[in-house]
């Protein structure tokens, strides 16, 4: 699809803004679990699953919308999604009961599934191969906004007993969002005539394709996972939700701050020394997190983990697009399928440690998979480059 410079940075915008939405919605519950168990009445472990849920269903629901978007349309699944997510993300906020918060989260996880994954095979489809990164980035410090705003928000609702308009917010934007991108055009796709089936073939036989799509499985279980966690161990230190949030917030912020040096990393060390950078960082984050969970050291935490985000996963992304372009949206749907599994099986499995207050021993669990998972991608991407 040929398009001038302004034309393609307008959709970019639009699609920026979905990732943005998504992203909110995503990042709400984290910092609201523990009023969320009170108002409940429930456990802290039992309100976790209500964000388990929605990132178990956000991922496997992404191969499920990989293969919408190659029958229907890239835009069409997001347009459809957006508006759709309307009805679970309103009855999060009227929820009665635990059991009806989990269903309702759940939905909204796999409707929300839809947008970033389509939106990356988008800008695979549009954006040429060399300014490609710099588009994935974008995006990235677009999320990175949105879950600054969302933690930060969300905690503050918390504090005020608003814990439900946090849900409504996010799902009545992204609904006019929807009817908005009726502007968006569809990209032309390529090989249009493979099935499903066939696709999938294509990626299971790359070798390279599923190692991408395994280090998407561990990395969503080493930031997204544990991630969830920080602002409950503030909280159970004797600090407000508004107050976790603020320090939670930081994730974003470092995210977008992180962002605008991906470019210079990368050109200077290379995509492995990006992944290995993002790595270290991860790791002395979750680090600083097992040391302190106070204020400061929840806040230095998140915002080193956003660092290390914001250097591994766009690089690791980048390379999901361009690992088989014969078969870009099944490869993209199930990296983050995988990021998002590995995510919620990471929250399910911590949540004992988290309901025991053994935040120490979960953040240095954290710590110690981060790093090995940085040098692995390090050395993977740099084979891959020869």
């Amino acid at each position: 699809m040929e398009q001038d410079p302004a034309s393609l940075k307008g959709r970019l915008r639009l699609l920026m803004t979905a990732a943005f939405l998504s992203t909110f919605d995503r990042f709400t519950i984290a910092p609201m679990l523990v009023t969320i168990a009170a108002d409940l009445r429930v456990s802290l472990a039992g309100a976790s699953v209500a964000a388990s849920l929605y990132f178990l269903l956000y991922g496997l629901m992404q191969p499920v919308w990989g293969i919408l978007s190659d029958r229907l349309g890239r835009v069409r699944v997001i347009r459809l999604a957006l508006v759709l997510a309307l009805v679970p993300g309103l009855l999060s906020a009227f929820a009665p009961n635990l059991a009806v918060l989990v269903v309702a989260r759940a939905l909204a996880g796999g409707l929300f599934a839809a947008v970033i994954p389509a939106s990356l095979v988008y800008i695979g489809d549009t954006v040429p191969l060399g300014v490609r990164q710099r588009a994935l980035a974008n995006q990235l410090a677009s999320s990175g906004v949105a879950t600054g705003l969302a933690t930060a928000g969300a905690g503050l609702a918390a504090y005020l007993g608003l814990w439900r308009l946090a849900f409504a917010v996010p799902v009545l934007a992204s609904f006019v969002l929807g009817l908005l991108l009726a502007r968006l055009p569809e990209p032309e796709r390529e090989n249009e005539e493979r099935g499903a089936l066939a696709r999938i073939g294509l990626f299971l036989k790359n070798p390279w394709a599923v190692l991408v799509v395994l280090l998407a499985l561990a990395e969503g279980g080493v930031i997204l996972g544990f991630l969830t966690y920080l602002a409950p161990a503030l909280e159970a230190g004797g600090y407000g939700a508004a107050v976790a949030g603020l320090a939670v917030g930081l994730f974003g912020v470092g995210t977008l701050i992180w962002t605008r040096a991906t470019g210079r990393v990368t050109e200077r060390f290379g995509k492995g020394g990006a992944i290995l950078l993002g790595g270290a960082l991860l790791a002395a984050g979750y680090a600083v997190g097992a040391a302190s969970q106070g204020f400061s050291g929840i806040a230095v935490s998140a915002f080193l983990v956003g660092g290390g985000f914001s250097f591994m996963h766009p690089t690791l992304q980048n390379w999901a697009t361009e690992v088989a372009p014969d078969a870009r949206a099944t490869v993209i749907s199930f990296f983050a399928a995988a990021l998002f599994v590995g995510s919620g099986i990471s929250t399910v499995l911590a949540a004992p440690l988290a309901e025991n207050g053994a935040f120490p021993l979960l953040f240095g669990l954290a710590a110690t998979t981060a790093l090995p998972l940085g040098l692995a991608g390090a050395l993977a991407r740099r084979r891959y480059a020869k």
